[in-house]
Formats: C-alpha cells, structure tokens, sequence
C-alpha cells in the first residue's frame, strides 16, 4: 500500500472536510446555526512531559504523579497522555519551577514554597505556620478567592496552577536535642524549609537545607540536630527514628500544606476545553487520594514507631510555640511589606482564616474537645 505523508494527509483530511462542509451546508435549514470550531471534537492527542521535585516514584508524592497520569490517559480515552520524571530524571528537583515556565516540560508537581526565592507570595499556597489546616486551606482556595490569587501570580509567569494534594498537619520533627524552653532553639540546626525555617532562623536558629535522600545521614552524623519532613509514615521508611532521641508534635510549620500541579500556560491553552477540564478535575481527585493516604498511613506508622524505636515522643512546650508564633508574626509582617502581592494574599488569607476560625469554635474544637474530656 502507498504511504501518505502527515502533510498530505493532513491536505486531502482539509479538502474533504471543506467538501463535506459545503454539503452540509446545502442541506441545512435556514434557521440552523453552525457549529463553532471550539466544540468540534478531535483525536488529536497530546504528549506531555511531567517534572517533580520528588524522588521517582516516592510513596505518596511520587504515586500521585503517577495515578494523576495514569487517570488523565484513561479520562481522556488516550488522547492526553503524561511521562512523569521524579526529581533529577530530567531536571533537578528545584528546577522544575523553571523548567515548565521554558516549556522544557509542561507540567510539574511540588510544593508552592520551593519557589519563595522567584515568587515570594506563592509560599502563602502551601502553608503558614499557625495558619489553616488541611479542609480549612481547601475552602479557601476553591471556595474562598484563593485561586483567584494564585492564577493571577503564576498567570503573570505564565503558569497555571491546581490543588493536587495535601500532607495534613504534619510532625514537628525529630531532634536529638532536647526541647524544654524557647533558649533549646538557640544554636539548633534544623532541615526545615519554607515559612517554617525562616521563623526559626527569627527564634535564633539554624534553617539547613538537605534534600530527602539526605536525611538520614545528616542527621546520623551531626550536620543537622534536627529535622522535619511530614509524618509518621515518611518518617519511619527514611528511618529517621533509628537515630533520633526525640519525636516532638505538633508541626506548628506545617499545619495543612497543599501540593501543587502547574502546567505551562500556553500548552494549557492549546489543550481543548474537555481536557482542559479533565486535568483540574484529575488534579482535585488526586488531592482528595493524596491527602486520605497519608491520613490512612500515619497512625499504623507511628504505632511501629513507638513499638520499635526508643525515641521519646513528646509535645513542643507551650511557651516554644508561643515564640515560635510571636517569631512567625514578625516574619509574615517583613515579607509583606517588601512585596504587594505577598500583602495581598496574606491579608486574603487571613479574613478567611477569621470567619472559618470562628466556625470552628463550634464543630471541629467543641467536636474534639467534648471527645477528648471523656476519654
């Protein structure tokens, strides 16, 4: 059989179609209206390039990529379809921000706060510390105004963002120093990044930044006294609780951080409305996977923990948190008044931190206390 080329192809599909078009025409009422071009659907398909900043497939982070990409092919019926590269497959971890704005990609998964240094109001999209928790950053941001702000700062990089994803309120970490009072984090040198390691750099600490793989050694040999990551599950497949005297709660940094899906704007808008959609809704359910799987996780994990590691779990003291917080105000007051747009999600953030705080007076804390007086 005679080969077409694409081009030629492509020609005779045009002139058949303009032929076809004609005909129809014809035959067609006056009254008809004509079908517009964006709703006519095509087999054209799609293949795209996936970059994060997690190791390759890394349980929970590394696994949501996978099902996102797994569930678009299956959505779409094959005619969008991800390769996922974990961190350094492609490019490195901190440079897929870049690599999706140049287009070398067109998607990524991480964290927002990775890219406090180019952006510094999208750290306000992962967590604050003392700030919402899990379903209470949800409402904002799908509910709340939220997205709103955070498409308009990534729009204006050509980005486009989607909730894909959240840890929950996370450990506070393990240290092999003792915590008793705010003076313990004097001195203290500790791997935890974002908002969280510039509030304890305020309190007269050391933010350090060591990447997962890391970890365990850094800590094993004394570069770090300490480290957070996100929980028990995490926590115990690094091994971090082999090595480490003290497993300290709750994570005052970390209390609900979202994870993110961006894709590269124009390759967004190249996509037809149907997939267009079927990524933010494939984004979401992987959030809502994400988010039950660490809570799934968590608890039969730090059961092993206390069954096997001689760690003391413990509770910060309240009089660290309190600085921890007064330290955080201080901070949020300083990158908000150097940046507009920093100011503007926060005080975003804040109002509707306000009226679901006050809701949650009555359901979650009456909830939880009223449980907790009888038990």
């Amino acid at each position: 059989m005679k080969k077409i080329s694409r081009k030629k192809f492509l020609v005779k599909s045009s002139v058949a179609l303009g032929a076809s078009t004609l005909l129809l025409n014809g035959c067609k009422d006056e009254g008809q209206k004509n079908i517009s071009a964006p709703n006519i659907i095509t087999n054209k398909k799609y293949r795209w390039r996936m970059v994060t900043t997690w190791p390759p497939n890394f349980p929970v982070l590394g696994e949501v990529c996978n099902r996102f990409a797994e569930t678009l092919k299956i959505m779409s019926n094959g005619r969008l379809e991800l390769k996922v590269f974990g961190g350094g497959e492609l490019v490195p971890p901190l440079e897929s921000f870049e690599a999706v704005i140049s287009g070398a990609a067109e998607m990524y998964n991480a964290a927002s706060y990775y890219w406090a240094g180019k952006a510094p109001a999208s750290q306000f999209f992962a967590s604050i510390p003392f700030g919402m928790n899990a379903q209470q950053m949800h409402a904002w941001i799908l509910n709340g105004g939220g997205y709103e702000l955070w498409r308009e700062l990534y729009g204006a990089l050509d980005l486009v963002p989607f909730i894909c994803g959240n840890t929950g309120v996370q450990m506070g970490g393990w240290f092999n120093k003792e915590i008793n009072n705010s003076k313990d984090l004097r001195g203290l040198k500790m791997r935890i990044p974002g908002l969280g390691g510039k509030v304890l750099e305020r309190a007269g600490g050391a933010a350090v930044l060591v990447s997962g793989g890391e970890l365990y050694t850094s800590l094993e040999r004394g570069v770090i006294d300490a480290t957070e990551w996100i929980g028990p599950y995490h926590d115990y497949l690094l091994g971090l609780h082999k090595i480490a005297k003290y497993y300290y709660s709750p994570g005052w940094h970390e209390p609900g951080s979202i994870l993110e899906n961006v894709v590269n704007k124009k390759a967004f808008e190249k996509l037809p409305k149907d997939l267009q959609k079927m990524i933010e809704m494939a984004s979401h359910a992987m959030g809502m996977w994400s988010f039950h799987e660490f809570e799934a996780k968590n608890n039969e994990y730090l059961q092993k923990i206390r069954k096997e590691s001689t760690a003391e779990l413990r509770l910060f003291p309240q009089e660290v948190l309190d600085v921890l917080k007064e330290k955080t105000k201080e901070v949020l007051d300083e990158i908000t008044s150097k940046d507009s747009m920093s100011a503007k999600v926060y005080q975003s953030f804040q109002d509707f931190s306000n009226k679901v705080g006050n809701w949650s007076k009555y359901s979650e804390k009456a909830y939880y206390n009223r449980i907790s007086s009888h038990q």
